[in-house]
């Protein structure tokens, strides 16, 4: 094959990863939490300053992760209307009203227990009051103003369930995105800094590496369910699941580059912030698998780099 130049290499290069390609990822923190974290936090004060850096840099989307200061064994403060969840919505919402917020529907950081369920009086799963516990909390989320919402503790029936409160609030316009879940060593980094860590040691229902027809089976479920779109994490460990989801399902597929993913994949630079450019050539990766959008903690930089480069 000849050598190319650079500027005909580009020229058939293919489709480039571009900044609406990417969701960022808010792991939100209260004003007075100065406690230090593995993961990049932020407060309501400080996310319209971050979605004002994302529509400049071409970034559409936020997806939300907000847990409760106050946890009992009833997540009580799930669906509060004045919790952190809400706030942040309404703050992204204010700043940019055409920006698509997206959140995590869960009670892992509401319960004290760290699960994505309640447990009954014998300290077993209650399927039937987690799943309306879920429900009630995205209502909730819609009325603050969420465009999407992500049931994801892949309970059986737990998307039906949402679908259902949603369309009787009248919410009929608010999609469901929920959240694919492969079992793996890459959450650490979110558990610690959201306080979210199962006391059991692991998730219900998530997957097994060693299955992935079981993903594709849940997937499809969850579809059937009411779902408009599929969230899948880790990323990197679900590409093979991706491309078989792209001609399995008919609904759009956006894998989750978590945060192990995103620890590990970046070096910290001098002035502090990270080098994203491993992240950058996974996107590719991603997106060339079939990827509907990317969401990653390291939006921000990626769109920055791209806008540099």
């Amino acid at each position: 094959m000849p050598t190319h130049r650079l500027a005909v290499r580009n020229y058939l290069g293919g489709s480039a990863l571009t900044p609406d390609d990417l969701t960022m990822v808010a792991l939100m923190r209260e004003d007075d939490d100065a406690v230090p974290h593995p993961m990049p936090t932020l407060t309501v004060r400080e996310l319209p300053g971050t979605v004002a850096a994302l529509k400049t840099l071409g970034v559409r989307s936020v997806k939300i992760f907000a847990g409760s200061r106050i946890r009992d064994a009833r997540a009580s403060q799930n669906a509060s209307p004045t919790g952190l969840m809400a706030r942040a919505i309404k703050a992204a919402k204010t700043a940019w009203p055409d920006i698509a917020v997206i959140t995590e529907t869960c009670v892992c950081s509401h319960n004290d227990s760290g699960e994505c369920w309640l447990a009954d009086e014998r300290g077993v799963m209650d399927l039937k009051e987690t799943t309306e516990v879920m429900a009630t909390q995205a209502v909730m989320q819609a009325e603050a103003g969420a465009d999407i919402v992500g049931p994801a503790a892949m309970l059986p029936g737990s998307v039906r369930a949402v679908r259902e409160a949603l369309d009787a609030a009248g919410h009929t316009d608010v999609a469901i995105m929920p959240h694919l879940i492969f079992e793996s060593s890459l959450y650490e980094g979110y558990r610690s800094t959201m306080a979210a860590a199962p006391r059991s040691g692991a998730r219900a229902f998530q997957i097994s590496p060693r299955r992935p027809g079981q993903a594709v089976h849940a997937a499809q479920a969850m579809v059937d369910e009411g779902a408009d779109m599929i969230l899948t994490e880790p990323a990197l460990h679900t590409v093979d699941t991706l491309v078989h989801l792209k001609d399995k399902i008919p609904v759009p597929v956006m894998p989750f580059s978590v945060s192990g993913e995103y620890l590990r994949l970046t070096d910290c630079r001098d002035d502090g912030r990270r080098d994203v450019g491993g992240l950058m050539e996974a996107y590719t990766v991603l997106k060339r698998a079939g990827a509907d959008r990317v969401i990653t903690y390291g939006a921000l930089e990626i769109a920055r780099a791209l806008r540099a480069s």
